[in-house]
């Protein structure tokens, strides 16, 4: 019997519903919801890392320098480094999803200044990485298509290479996630089965001849911050979580197994090059047949870590741009960078936007940076460990906001935040005492950039501070019929008042 009162009385609140209430929206709304499931995150966080690239780097400076098991328990400590991140972050991602991820999650523990130096950080660090991986799947193709063709290297083909893959990039972003996450995923997958299988098959103790730069670091940080260079973007499932069926959940799942799948590769292909097995696949890369490997194992290494590039210069695009459409939903960046493809729910503005800029990032680096490439990932190295301590500190301040601190949380948050604050101060002084002048330039320039920006909005714009850290909320239709009214008040948060002419006992006053 009180099932049925219980049935009878919701139909009733249905029926009397208010109809003519204007809806409310999601201000993310725009990207389509619920369409992603757990394997194009996961597609998506792999290939922005790329681990098949990262896996044959840790083997080229394994051989390289040496370090022994003393650099193997860097590279293992490291990834317990990144976990520990990826634990911080999971305390947003598990109470609410947002297209800007660490940007907007900063905004519900620390204030507008954090959020925007966060913002600021994490835009300098994917086109930083974005840029990086671009320049490698250039050359990396062209080597590719002169051993199953005509040599067509030099200028022009350089030009036109960077130019059609910054298309094909372009077209699959904005085709959206779903269209190349698992083909990334199944082609990311084969790569790696390829490196470990040739890994594990061959065993030579000749070292590689590859030129390579001094690190201003010793051996061991270096192989520190490469390690945490290698991993950047294993959180970008996280941009992902408007667009996820239970992102609560899902993103959660992937920004906490990201790092552990790449730790596990890493520390394998480190042991790999110290035992002898990992010299193989290093020469064949970087030396061709030259290295003693046959055509056939140069050919399958080239273009699987071009696939590889590849993929990660889309994971990038498609995170960065996410960050970019946020960014453009608060009015901090310019509005059109918010506009979405009608058909395909896609920022195709932000989007074009991301891979304009990469791409010409490439013309740049090429011509400028490349010998010094160790002060340029120096300063992405830079802006990425300011984004995850920014957030690790944030989270701190969100948990203990709303209550929910546990001794866990605290240990990690702290710990997290003072090791990451320790590691700013390090790389600082460090490039300063190697005359690295452009890391101690990046990280003041980081430091001050929310301040800056700020101000500068506060002068244009002063609307759009009050739309920071914007995020995937309720909407009028996820609400049963008859549930009540959803609302936006005078300060802009959403309240959800009983329907009028309700039963008994419903009325506004008496739920007050």
């Amino acid at each position: 019997m009180a099932v049925s009162a219980a049935l009878r009385a919701a139909i009733t609140r249905a029926q009397n519903a208010d109809q003519h209430s204007e809806p409310v929206f999601s201000p993310l709304r725009g990207l389509g919801r619920g369409r992603l499931t757990p394997i194009d995150l996961l597609g998506q966080s792999l290939s922005t890392i790329a681990p098949a690239t990262g896996m044959v780097f840790i083997a080229l400076w394994m051989i390289t320098y040496s370090p022994g098991y003393v650099g193997l328990a860097a590279i293992a400590a490291t990834t317990s480094a990144v976990f520990l991140v990826a634990f911080c972050i999971t305390q947003f991602t598990r109470r609410l999803a947002a297209a800007g991820s660490l940007y907007s999650f900063v905004f519900q523990g620390s204030g507008i200044r954090a959020t925007l130096t966060a913002g600021a950080a994490l835009v300098l660090g994917y086109l930083g990485i974005s840029v990086s991986v671009f320049s490698q799947a250039v050359p990396s193709l062209l080597d590719t298509i002169a051993i199953v063709g005509p040599d067509v290297r030099g200028t022009a083909a350089t030009v036109i290479t960077t130019v059609a893959i910054a298309l094909a990039v372009a077209w699959i972003a904005v085709r959206g996630v779903r269209f190349a996450t698992r083909a990334i995923l199944v082609v990311e997958a084969c790569s790696l089965i390829l490196i470990v299988v040739v890994m594990l098959a061959t065993h030579s103790d000749t070292t590689t001849a590859v030129a390579l730069p001094n690190p201003s670091l010793s051996a061991v940080p270096f192989l520190a911050m490469l390690t945490v260079l290698s991993m950047a973007g294993f959180e970008s499932s996280a941009f992902f979580g408007p667009e996820a069926k239970r992102p609560l959940i899902s993103v959660t799942r992937t920004v906490l197994i990201s790092p552990i799948i790449c730790g596990v590769l890493f520390v394998f292909a480190a042991w790999a090059a110290m035992t002898g097995h990992g010299a193989t696949i290093v020469g064949a890369y970087f030396e061709g047949t030259a290295s003693g490997a046959s055509a056939e194992v140069v050919l399958a290494v080239k273009i699987g870590m071009t696939c590889s590039w590849f993929a990660s210069t889309l994971g990038c695009a498609q995170a960065g741009s996410r960050l970019l459409y946020s960014m453009g939903i608060e009015r901090v960046l310019p509005a059109p960078l918010a506009r979405v493809h009608r058909r395909f729910r896609t920022p195709y503005v932000a989007v074009l936007a991301f891979v304009a800029v990469s791409a010409a990032g490439v013309f740049i680096y090429s011509d400028t940076v490349r010998d010094d490439s160790g002060s340029f990932d120096g300063v992405v190295e830079t802006a990425l460990v300011c984004a995850y301590t920014l957030v690790a500190f944030a989270s701190w301040k969100f948990l203990r906001r709303i209550g929910e601190h546990t001794s866990l949380t605290r240990i990690c948050t702290l710990s997290v935040s003072t090791a990451g604050a320790g590691l700013l101060v390090y790389i600082v002084l460090d490039g300063a005492v190697h005359g690295m002048w452009a890391l101690p330039i990046a990280a003041l320039a980081v430091a001050v950039s929310g301040t800056v920006w700020s101000a500068l909005l506060r002068r244009a714009r002063p609307g759009s501070l009050l739309m920071v850290g914007a995020f995937d909320s309720v909407e009028t239709a996820d609400l049963l019929p008859g549930a009540g009214t959803l609302l936006i008040d005078g300060d802009g948060r959403r309240r959800l008042v009983p329907d009028r002419g309700t039963a008994e006992g419903d009325s506004p006053e008496h739920g007050r």
